[in-house]
């Protein structure tokens, strides 16, 4: 059963059911450049809000070989539903808003509902190895698919260009598959994970 918050603003509420924490287990299976990467890792994520209109995103990953745990990259990163912008939000940057707060309710959020039924999505994550992702797609129920719409590299991080992510509520359990595009390799399965709740 999912229960909402009640200090939750009504921008999230589509995204509700990922707030907690989520721990277990998943495999990598990627070949590139005449190498196969596999093997199975452990996960912890990370969703969390502060009262803005936005979710906090974190997530660690350790490649399991026996009883040792290596670290794997760590994300962060924003998710919240596609709305524009106005007078009322801060930003860019430090900027302060220029109009009075706007409480936002249910039937507001409604209002940005698509055409399939579900919200748009955008999503941007960080990378702690250089890569830094702008992601968009669709919360529908429980479902979430997401989509690289720009992928960033630093100069020393490896290539990487493109990847999609699918997200879903399973029997209480987040299921997810990430695929990617990397290392000189068109878009492929690349890790998958079945995670529960931790807190």
């Amino acid at each position: 059963m999912i229960e909402i918050p009640t200090d939750l603003p009504a921008d999230l509420v589509p995204l509700s059911w990922l707030l907690g924490v989520w721990e277990g287990t998943g495999v990598i299976d990627y070949e590139a450049d005449g190498r196969s990467y596999s093997g199975e890792f452990a996960h912890r994520v990370s969703f969390s809000h502060d009262g803005g209109d936005f979710l906090n995103y974190s997530a660690d990953a350790w490649l399991l070989d026996g009883e040792e745990r290596r670290p794997l990259v760590s994300e962060i990163g924003y998710w919240r539903v596609a709305r524009p912008s106005g007078g009322a939000d801060a930003g860019p940057a430090l900027l302060p808003p220029t109009e009075s707060a706007v409480v936002r309710t249910a039937d507001d959020v409604e209002k940005l509902r698509n055409a399939d039924g579900g919200f748009d999505l955008e999503v941007s994550l960080v990378h702690s190895d250089g890569v830094l992702e702008l992601y968009v797609g669709q919360v529908k129920g429980p479902r979430i698919d997401l989509a690289t719409d720009a992928v960033v590299r630093t100069a020393g991080a490896k290539p990487y260009t493109a990847a999609t992510r699918l997200y879903g509520l399973v029997d209480n359990h987040l299921l997810w598959a990430w695929d990617i595009a990397a290392l000189g390799r068109e878009l492929g399965s690349h890790a998958s994970a079945r995670l529960a709740r931790a807190e």
